[in-house]
């Protein structure tokens, strides 16, 4: 089980490997996106917005976007890939925003990190009543028999695993709404590979470590019958979304 320290050196992991967490990383699909913002008005929020595979998203609907991160290299990739966006270094904990200031505040692959004491009363202090705050998290459809594999050998049975259970939030907000997307992405082996890579789990581990996992991963490629000899395949993933609206 991780201790906190655990926690926050995950957390702050990402400095280590923003560009390949950008080239990595899955966006969210468009279902997804539409339904985290349902009816809720602007200036969003994004809280834990990485590089912003969301930030991106949101914009492109026309809302004015804040990126929040705690890692100055991920905003720092953001801040290329989508010129003029404003960003902040913050966290959910602290979040840099005047009171009542956002009509929707959105946390992607990131909600795992904050503590939900701390976060919620933040989260709501920025939000106007009847504001919204939305989570969402793509997860590799492990029911798919290589998918499996993938995991067990990219994580080696301890990564970080909190990201797997469903979300604390509570009052002041009202209940949780939930929807999931199925999808698929195209992937490489090259781009299998940048996957474990942009993993907090491996930055942190030693370069042998490292190396193993790699090692492994190129031989899932190249000898599971599902996988041997493609140049693309497909990786399936469920992206599941929660919405929950602050008390008026």
């Amino acid at each position: 089980m991780y201790e906190r320290n655990d926690h926050d050196a995950h957390a702050r992991s990402f400095d280590l490997a923003a560009d390949v967490y950008d080239a990595a990383r899955p966006g969210y699909p468009a279902e997804a996106v539409s339904w985290l913002i349902g009816d809720a008005s602007g200036p969003v929020i994004d809280l834990g917005a990485g590089t912003g595979k969301l930030t991106s998203a949101v914009m492109q609907r026309g809302f004015e976007v804040t990126a929040v991160d705690p890692s100055p290299e991920m905003l720092r990739v953001l801040g290329e890939r989508i010129p003029g966006v404003g960003v902040r270094l913050g966290t959910g904990e602290s979040i840099p925003a005047d009171d009542d200031s956002a009509g929707l505040v959105l946390s992607a692959q990131a909600w795992h990190w904050v503590d939900p004491e701390r976060a919620v009363p933040e989260v709501a202090r920025v939000l106007r009543p009847g504001g919204a705050l939305g989570l969402v998290w793509n997860f590799r459809d492990e029911t798919v028999d290589w998918v499996r594999q993938l995991g067990e050998l990219m994580d080696t049975g301890a990564a970080y695993a909190s990201d797997e259970v469903e979300p604390v939030v509570g009052a002041p907000f009202g209940p949780l709404d939930t929807h999931e997307v199925r999808w698929v992405q195209p992937m490489t082996v090259d781009g299998m590979l940048d996957l474990a890579r942009s993993r907090s789990y491996f930055i942190t581990k030693d370069a042998d470590t490292q190396a193993a996992v790699i090692g492994s991963l190129r031989r899932l490629a190249a000898e599971h019958p599902e996988l041997a000899g493609r140049e693309t395949f497909e990786l399936p993933y469920v992206t599941k979304c929660y919405r929950a609206v602050l008390a008026g």
